[in-house]
């Protein structure tokens, strides 16, 4: 596997030849009513709290306007007090709190592994590429998390190869456009066009349109898209044209940055990585494809949270940079199903990818499914601040093989950061 980082800034990590996934062990596991809660509804309120005494029990909160009321119970006796509830006739109904999952409505829902296994095979469009039958449980809780919060349009940055205009699942959610590479727009195009790729894909794997019956779902489908253009439309770029990124991101509100590419250590990279935590911003980068423990930057910075790559069976990805001493976090990165350009781009022609979706593989899906994670988490605590969120994010992630050796936390988990 050739090593991306060379002098300049180039795309970190988005390694998109066919790489071979082991057969999983089991299938994903059904969800089932919310343990240590029942819902009841009585006839006169007034009587609720004689009722619930007589079985023991507190009193409940309200739901909304609906005169239902959220009453905790002893976890394994929820259906016992549900029999015993709707006997008595001052309830009118007694019900188990039900677990709601997420409309997925997206054409291509089940082949993103990385947001929730459904055991489902495909092939992807180029034909060279086969994820089979059957899901070890892998996959970030995406789906789980939505219950709590899809983002409430918490602005992230990508900054990276600019964000197509033409692909709908991801075009509307970019909310400011800034082009800081070398090559100019192009004349009738958006500011930030892509014609490289990588970006396009990156994007979508953060907030893709959810449940729009179209393509795919983003991990913070509610969030919206800061893209900034810091790599041109060959994918190579400069310390200076990230740390610009940088700055501009911050001042247009970004809550996350997310940045999946490398370079080598810049004295002037570290003072905007700085610049940016010091305001309160989480940042996030993809640790490498080297396959080894060389750092990379930013993502090595300490202000940084790097990411290493897992595959549908949660091991390491045979490309992944890795090292506990300085790679944080690992998330999906083979495979990773996403949007991209409907206008011809450099890796469709590199890499025979189709325009409009296609899998990548690399850090830079693995950095990207993090920083939408931890957008998820600043939704559900508004008033947290960066040290927090990226705690949330990191001592939450699942304990996978490798923990310890590969990346100092596990494998990143949506659901347990949002809680």
């Amino acid at each position: 596997m050739r090593k991306l980082f060379a002098a300049g800034l180039m795309a970190a990590a988005m390694v998109l030849g066919p790489v071979p996934l082991a057969l999983p062990a089991t299938a994903a596991q059904g969800a089932h009513a919310a343990p240590g809660h029942i819902i009841v509804k009585f006839r006169d309120a007034g009587a609720a709290a004689n009722v619930l005494q007589r079985h023991g029990l507190a009193g409940g909160s309200s739901i909304g306007g609906t005169g239902a009321q959220l009453v905790s119970v002893a976890a394994g006796g929820e259906t016992q007090l549900i029999d015993a509830l709707s006997g008595d006739p001052a309830v009118e109904y007694a019900e188990p709190d039900q677990p709601v999952g997420a409309a997925t409505s997206d054409q291509y829902f089940p082949r993103q592994y990385a947001l929730q296994n459904d055991g489902q095979s495909f092939t992807n469009t180029a034909g060279d590429i086969t994820v089979p039958a059957g899901t070890k449980d892998a996959d970030v809780d995406a789906v789980e998390a939505w219950n709590t919060t899809s983002g409430n349009g918490t602005k992230v940055a990508v900054l990276d190869s600019g964000v197509a205009s033409d692909n709908p699942d991801i075009a509307p959610k970019v909310v400011a456009r800034a082009n800081f590479s070398s090559s100019a727009t192009r004349a009738g195009d958006p500011v930030a066009e892509d014609y490289y790729g990588h970006g396009t894909h990156v994007a979508g794997n953060v907030a893709a349109t959810g449940n729009n019956t179209i393509g795919v779902a983003g991990v913070c489908p509610g969030c919206t898209i800061l893209a900034g253009k810091v790599l041109n439309d060959s994918g190579v770029g400069s310390s200076s044209s990230l740390a610009s990124g940088i700055d501009w991101a911050v001042s247009n509100g970004a809550r996350v940055i997310n940045m999946s590419l490398g370079v080598r250590a810049s004295r002037t990279l570290e003072a905007a990585v700085n610049n940016a935590w010091n305001k309160g911003v989480v940042l996030v980068a993809a640790a490498g494809n080297g396959g080894n423990q060389t750092k990379i930057y930013p993502g090595a910075y300490p202000n940084v949270i790097a990411v290493g790559a897992t595959d549908n069976n949660d091991a390491k990805a045979s490309f992944s940079t890795y090292g506990a001493s300085w790679v944080d976090i690992a998330a999906p990165g083979v495979n990773v199903y996403s949007t991209f350009p409907n206008h011809p781009f450099v890796l469709a022609t590199q890499n025979n990818r189709s325009q409009g979706y296609d899998v990548g593989n690399g850090s830079s899906m693995s950095s990207a499914i993090v920083a939408a994670a931890a957008a998820l988490a600043w939704s559900a605590h508004p008033g947290a601040t960066n040290a927090s969120i990226r705690a949330d994010v990191e001592s939450t992630a699942d304990d996978v093989p490798g923990t310890g050796t590969y990346w100092a936390y596990g494998r990143v988990n949506a659901a347990a950061a949002v809680k």
